[in-house]
């Protein structure tokens, strides 16, 4: 087996809703798509006449979403991966480039939700949420970053998290953590990316401006309690479908690698800033024809450089203070 010649790309979490339809674009646009997620089926069972499945639903796998590619013609691979397990993510990044060769672009979409208080917040779910967020996005990257040292660091990674500021911690708080830390990693490598000079690399963070349609706003139980059931639809018209996302992070892709490096970007704001985007081209992804979604993220964010962004003193490393040793 091999790419043929296509840039191989990785999702990582992509067994439903936004995960799935990244994949799908970015297949109908020229790449090898692996997808990846912990959920799989004998999609090959599933009679013509009742697939593909609901996106949103548990129906949906990696194995259904490859199927779906593949019968449109286009190239996909699916791995499983359990991202609470780092060996999991090693033996997916080794099997990809057993099997591919390579792996150009990195999508970290896997996630776990829980919208609470601290106070009723266990410590179970708070450590889950590291785990599939933090974690597993730490883990995978370390995975693939000799991957992507053998290829002359040539490589692109996407990371579905938020821009940071203070609302976004609001009645979420342990969410948040998990969430924040992997805009941190973003915000961090891309330090290390252009410290190092690696001018065809780049880690890009991107989160929704409005609610996209998805496993989340349509079947979780913690976001349909909070209001977003899916058979309401005055609620459904605050949705988007989630092409949306993929055109934006087609976008991205197609972006030289110092304009994106190192940003949080919301997907409308930066197919408005970096593609001229106007209100109108929004039309086509509002799930109610007509509607007109509310925005849940803010329109303008705290700028989190200082006065002596480039005056660090003596700067530490424990690697080279320990003689070479991790």
């Amino acid at each position: 087996m091999s790419s043929n010649g296509k840039e191989v790309a990785l999702i990582v979490g992509a067994s439903r809703g936004i995960g799935r339809q990244v994949a799908i674009d970015l297949a109908k646009n020229g790449y090898y798509v692996v997808v990846s997620a912990k959920t799989t089926s004998d999609a090959s069972a599933i009679p013509a006449s009742e697939f593909p499945p609901n996106p949103n639903s548990q129906a949906s796998t990696i194995n259904t979403v490859a199927r779906e590619i593949t019968e449109a013609g286009n190239s996909c691979l699916a791995l499983p991966v359990n991202t609470r397990d780092h060996t999991s993510i090693q033996k997916l990044i080794d099997d990809v480039v057993a099997k591919l060769g390579r792996i150009d672009v990195l999508i970290y979409n896997s996630g776990a939700i829980w919208w609470s208080a601290v106070e009723t917040t266990t410590l179970k779910r708070f450590k889950l949420m590291q785990e599939v967020n933090a974690e597993g996005l730490y883990s995978t990257v370390q995975s693939c970053l000799p991957i992507f040292k053998r290829q002359n660091y040539r490589a692109r990674i996407i990371v579905v998290s938020p821009p940071i500021y203070s609302r976004f911690i609001h009645g979420k708080t342990a969410y948040a953590m998990s969430k924040l830390s992997m805009s941190i990693l973003t915000l961090g490598l891309a330090k290390d990316i252009e410290r190092q000079s690696h001018s065809n690399m780049s880690i890009t963070s991107i989160w929704p401006a409005v609610a996209i349609t998805s496993a989340a706003t349509e079947l979780n139980p913690a976001v349909q309690a909070a209001g977003m059931d899916s058979v309401d639809i005055e609620k459904r018209k605050d949705l988007r479908k989630p092409e949306i996302y993929s055109d934006a992070i087609l976008g991205i892709l197609r972006a030289p690698c110092e304009k994106v490096n190192g940003r949080l970007v919301l997907d409308e704001d930066y197919l408005r800033s970096d593609w001229g985007y106007g209100d109108r081209d929004f039309e086509k992804y509002n799930v109610v024809p007509g509607s007109t979604p509310r925005r849940i993220m803010p329109k303008r964010y705290p700028d989190l450089d200082v006065e002596e962004q480039d005056d660090e003193g003596v700067r530490m490393d424990s690697v080279k203070m320990r003689g070479g040793r991790l």
